[in-house]
């Protein structure tokens, strides 16, 4: 019997070429579907939610797959871990760079990508300079000067529904619109970190990378919160902030 099966990952990013399966280069999608197959015996193809960019880490990404292999859904991450962990390491059950945290079963309708009504982005904005989370966070220069404040009163312009063709880099999948809702958008901070979460129910190319790029330009006062409006209103990708290096950057959470 044919089961429709959600997964939900998390991978480091930093030896991925993004998500999406591509000829000659290793990606997240073509690892998994890879160990699919030698579980499966045959070629197993993966429906992600979220293509993301090579260097990108994921806490919470999901996908889904047809599965018709005895192999019950419930031992697939047990099963798929072990195989993560030796691939390229000889050492089975080392841990790899990618975890299936979860398996189940779901309606014969659902879909990861078109069933998804939203997500939470995380990034991660290093204040200590530490060479051994470079591949884990945005090691900015003046990171532990920047005003908190600052850069909240910025994000509150961003929270809202607006067209925010302002924060899009071209390449991406052309979209039918550039309308999209931020639903909150939050920084907080600790002795080591700046955190900076963002939840909307869809995300332009880079959109996360470059809101992250204009609120640190706020927090250095660069720009005022009353100017992240008014770039908003502009939909000029040139007038807005930098686009911040993905290694700072967690899909964390998605809705369904």
């Amino acid at each position: 019997m044919t089961r429709n099966v959600l997964i939900k990952i998390e991978y480091d990013g930093t030896d991925f070429n993004g998500w999406q399966i591509q000829p000659d280069a290793r990606t997240v999608q073509g690892e998994i579907e890879h160990v699919l197959k030698y579980i499966a015996g045959r070629d197993v193809h993966i429906h992600g939610t979220s293509r993301t960019d090579a260097g990108v880490h994921a806490l919470g990404q999901c996908a889904t797959f047809d599965w018709d292999s005895n192999m019950p859904v419930e031992k697939l991450p047990e099963v798929m871990n072990r195989r993560f962990g030796a691939g390229g390491e000889g050492r089975s059950g080392a841990p790899g760079d990618i975890r299936i945290i979860s398996a189940e079963v779901m309606p014969e309708d659902f879909h990861a990508r078109y069933s998804c009504k939203g997500k939470t982005y995380r990034y991660v904005i290093d204040k200590t300079g530490d060479i051994f989370v470079r591949n884990r966070a945005f090691q900015y220069p003046g990171a532990d000067k920047l005003d908190i404040g600052a850069m909240r009163e910025a994000a509150s312009h961003i929270v809202g529904t607006h067209d925010f063709k302002c924060f899009e880099t071209a390449g991406g999948t052309p979209r039918e619109s550039t309308v999209r809702t931020v639903s909150a958008l939050e920084i907080t901070e600790d002795e080591n970190s700046i955190f900076i979460e963002i939840t909307g129910d869809g995300f332009l190319y880079n959109m996360v990378r470059i809101i992250v790029g204009t609120l640190v330009e706020a927090g250095e006062g660069r720009r005022t919160a009353e100017g992240v409006a008014d770039v908003i209103e502009s939909r000029d990708r040139s007038k807005a902030g930098f686009t911040a290096p993905p290694q700072g950057l967690y899909l964390k959470e998605i809705f369904f």
